[in-house]
C-alpha cells in the first residue's frame, strides 16, 4: 500500500468526483468522521476498509491502495503468457527480449510477483541460449524477490538454479541444492506434489551423469507415483521424459521409448517445441544404444534441426556430439569431427560434461583412424573435464580408453595409474558424495 496521505487524497478525489458527502461514503459500515480522518492521512486504513470504499467508489482495492489500474496488472500477466508462449515455440532470445520489457514494467509497477515470472522466464532463456551465468543470476534474484513466500512457491527458481548449475558441469553442487530441498519440503510438511515431481524429475540426469543410478530410479519411482496429483501436463511430461533415463540405465530399451512417447504426445499436444526436440534427442539416444543407428541419426538430425530453428545454441552443440557419436559408429569420420567441433567453439565453460564428451569423441575418431598421438591428446583433456564436473560414470570410462590405449603403447606404469584413477571414481551404486538419499515424502505411499 501507498503511505495513509497518498491513500487519503486518492479517497477524497474520487469521491468528489462521483459526488459524495463523506457521509454517503461511509453508509452503513463506517461513521463520517473515520472518512474524515482517513483523507486527512491521519490513519492507515485496514484492507477491510479499503475493500469497502473501493466498492463505494467504483474502483478495485489495488488501485485504491497502491494507485495502479487493476488491468495494468492483469495486462501484464496475459504479456508474460504471451511471452511464455513465446520461449515454446520460437526462439529464445526472442521471448527473452520480451521478458526483458516485462521485467521493467512490473519493476516501474512494483508487483513483484511479476518480476519473479519475468525473472524465471529469462532464467529460461538463459538455459536455451548456453547463457548459464547470467540464467543462474535470474534465478536467484527470482528466488529473492519470492523469499517471503512458501518454498513449493520458490520451487522452479531453485530448480532453475540446480539445471544452470548441472549444465556448466556442476553436477554435485546441482544435486545438493535439489536434494536439500526436497528435504525441506518433507521436514516442514511442505511436500506438494507438484513441486516434488519437478524437483525429482530435475534430479534424475545429474544422478545418472554421477553413476548413482539407483538413486536416479528411486527418484524416477517417487515422481510416477505422485503423478495422479499433478495437474500441469507439462511437468506429467517432463516427467516421462526423465524417468525413461533410468529404464535406459536399467537396460529397459521398450519401457524407456514408451516412456518417451508419452511425453511425445504431450509435448505436441502444448506445442512445446523445446521440449519436444529433447524427445527426439533422447529416442535418437535409444535407438544408438539399441544399435539401430539408421532410426539414431533420423531422430538425433530432427532434434538438431528443431533446436537450430529455436536458437538454442547449447542444446543444439550437445545433440550434435550424440549425432557424431552415431556417425563416427556408421564409419563416416569426417562428418563426425565436423560436427564435434560446433561444441568445442562455445568452449567447456558451458559445459564441461559435454565438452568432456567431444574431446572423448575425438578421441575415439583418431584412435580408429590410428594416430594414437592425437587420441591421447583429446583424452587427457576430456579427463581433466570431467574430473571437474564429477560425473563419475563418463570419467571411469575415460579412464580406461586411455589407459589401454597407454598399455598398447607400452607405458604399462603409466596405463596402471589411469586405471587406478578411474577405479577411484567409480561410486557404488546408487551413491554421491552428499550422503543419505532425500527422505521420501508422505505421498509416496498413495
Amino acid at each position: 500500500m501507498d503511505e495513509p496521505a497518498e491513500i487519503g487524497r486518492r479517497v477524497q478525489r474520487l469521491r468528489k468526483e462521483l459526488g459524495l458527502t463523506q457521509r454517503q461514503l461511509a453508509h452503513p459500515s463506517y461513521t463520517p468522521a473515520y472518512v474524515s480522518t482517513l483523507e486527512s492521512g491521519k490513519v492507515r486504513p485496514s484492507e477491510t476498509a479499503l475493500r469497502f470504499f473501493a466498492e463505494r467508489l467504483g474502483t478495485s482495492f489495488e488501485e485504491l491502495a497502491t494507485g495502479r489500474p487493476a488491468r495494468l496488472a492483469t495486462e501484464l500477466r496475459l504479456a508474460l503468457t504471451d511471452a511464455q508462449q513465446q520461449l515454446a515455440t520460437g526462439a529464445a532470445d526472442d521471448a527473452a527480449v520480451l521478458y526483458r520489457r516485462l521485467l521493467t514494467d512490473a519493476e516501474h509497477l512494483t508487483l513483484v510477483p511479476e518480476q519473479a515470472e519475468a525473472l524465471l522466464g529469462l532464467g529460461d532463456c538463459g538455459l536455451e541460449t548456453g547463457e548459464l551465468e547470467a540464467a543462474r543470476r535470474h534465478f536467484e534474484e527470482a528466488e529473492r524477490l519470492l523469499g517471503d513466500q512458501s518454498l513449493p512457491r520458490r520451487c522452479r527458481a531453485i530448480r532453475g538454479r540446480a539445471v544452470a548449475h548441472l549444465l556448466a558441469g556442476e553436477l554435485r553442487y546441482a544435486c545438493y541444492l535439489l536434494e536439500s530441498t526436497i528435504d525441506e519440503l518433507s521436514a516442514n510438511g511442505l511436500a506438494d506434489p507438484e513441486a516434488l515431481v519437478l524437483l525429482y524429475t530435475a534430479v534424475i540426469g545429474p544422478y545418472i551423469d554421477m553413476g548413482a543410478h539407483a538413486r536416479a530410479a528411486h527418484a524416477a519411482e517417487l515422481a510416477l507415483a505422485l503423478t495422479p496429483h499433478v495437474n500441469d501436463p507439462a511437468l506429467v511430461a517432463g516427467m516421462h521424459r526423465q524417468v525413461a533415463r533410468t529404464f535406459l540405465a536399467e537396460g529397459r530399451i521398450a519401457d524407456a521409448d514408451a516412456s518417451l512417447a508419452k511425453a511425445q504426445a504431450i509435448y505436441r499436444q502444448l506445442r512445446l517445441h523445446t521440449d519436444l526436440a529433447h524427445c527426439h534427442w533422447m529416442r535418437g539416444y535409444v535407438h544408438a544404444q539399441n544399435g539401430e543407428l539408421p532410426s539414431a541419426e533420423h531422430e538425433l538430425r530432427t532434434a538438431r534441426d528443431m533446436l537450430t530453428e529455436k536458437r538454442a545454441t547449447l542444446y543444439t552443440a550437445q545433440v550434435e556430439v550424440e549425432l557424431a557419436d552415431v556417425l563416427r559408429r556408421l564409419g563416416r569420420y569426417d562428418e563426425a569431427a565436423e560436427l564435434v567441433a560446433t561444441l568445442l567453439e562455445l568452449g567447456d565453460r558451458h559445459g564441461a560434461v559435454h565438452a568432456g564428451g567431444a574431446h572423448r569423441l575425438l578421441g575415439l575418431i583418431a584412435e580408429e583412424r590410428g594416430d594414437a598421438e592425437e587420441a591421447e591428446e583429446h583424452y587427457v583433456v576430456a579427463l581433466a573435464l570431467l574430473e571437474r564436473s564429477g560425473a563419475t560414470g563418463d570419467l571411469a570410462d575415460l579412464c580406461r580408453l586411455l589407459g589401454d590405449l597407454l598399455r598398447r603403447s607400452g607405458r604399462v606404469e603409466a596405463a596402471l595409474d589411469v586405471y587406478r584413477t578411474g577405479l577411484g571414481h567409480r561410486a557404488a551404486p546408487g551413491t554421491t558424495t552428499l550422503g543419505p538419499p532425500p527422505a521420501a515424502p508422505p505421498y509416496r505411499s498413495v
